[in-house]
């Protein structure tokens, strides 16, 4: 009660009256110039400024028309196996041979393409439908390569044409080589199932891998090409690795998404 009338006291004194009242200290006025600068500058940067996004998916190399899977068309035993993993053949090339009640069948490939796997071999036992080997719909040496990335469903409608395309390739040491360059070159309409994915690939177990967290989307990102790297295809670093790249390779992609204006998440 005491400091109660004192305080009162002091302060209805005749001689407080010519004092000068004292609106702020020097400190509080150093702290409100740099709020009003900082507030102005973020009001500048959310209307002139933007904000860069990325999506990032599990991504494999690929020929454009990617593969298939060949299937014996009856049931008998393979005598004999006519083509070599690795080799190109011509649509109708002999791939095996199998003896069956009726006598024997050749089983030929259905398109141009790469044999990537072979998986019968001399004595083995075939049933009628069962996959024999996977070919790659890949005619010439020269095809070029593609990068297929399986983006979630929620982010795909966000990816726009044209986007750069940032690969993180498995059998590449990204610290010493650097990321593989491409753009986006086309974005499916729709989800895809495991199944449609091991028949583009012709591996049932990627089809599976690729849809562990849902149906994705594919989007075809064309590579950018380098005549001055061994790969002939474009890195972060000046040569990138000292070999060829090849198909069904696994990669991780990152999709720049197109640049927008902060404003248009600060302001709804």
């Amino acid at each position: 009660m005491q400091f109660r009338q004192q305080a009162l006291a002091r302060h209805q004194s005749p001689e407080d009256l010519d004092l000068p009242v004292r609106l702020a200290r020097p400190q509080g006025r150093l702290v409100l110039a740099v709020t009003v600068l900082a507030l102005a500058g973020a009001a500048v940067w959310a209307t002139t400024g933007s904000v860069t996004s990325t999506v990032g998916a599990p991504a494999i190399l690929t020929h454009g028309e990617g593969s298939y899977v060949l299937e014996s068309p009856a049931a008998g035993q393979v005598t004999a196996v006519l083509a070599t993993e690795g080799v190109r053949l011509p649509a109708g090339a002999p791939v095996l041979k199998v003896r069956t009640e009726q006598g024997d069948t050749v089983v030929r490939a259905v398109a141009a393409g790469r044999v990537t796997a072979l998986a019968a071999t001399v004595g083995h036992i075939v049933r009628t439908g069962e996959s024999v080997a996977v070919v790659e719909k890949v005619a010439h040496a020269d095809d070029p390569l593609y990068a297929t990335v399986y983006v979630p469903a929620e982010s795909a409608a966000s990816v726009p044409a044209g986007a750069p395309v940032d690969l993180t390739v498995q059998t590449v040491p990204a610290q010493q080589y650097g990321v593989l360059r491409g753009h986006v070159k086309s974005v499916d309409r729709s989800a895809q199932s495991a199944q449609q994915i091991a028949a583009f690939l012709g591996d049932g177990q990627l089809g599976e891998q690729f849809t562990g967290k849902g149906r994705p989307v594919a989007v075809t990102v064309r590579l950018d090409r380098a005549a001055t790297t061994k790969s002939g295809l474009r890195w972060s670093s000046s040569d990138g690795p000292p070999y060829v790249l090849t198909s069904m390779t696994l990669a991780t992609a990152s999709i720049r998404l197109a640049d927008r204006r902060p404003v248009d998440w600060l302001l709804p």
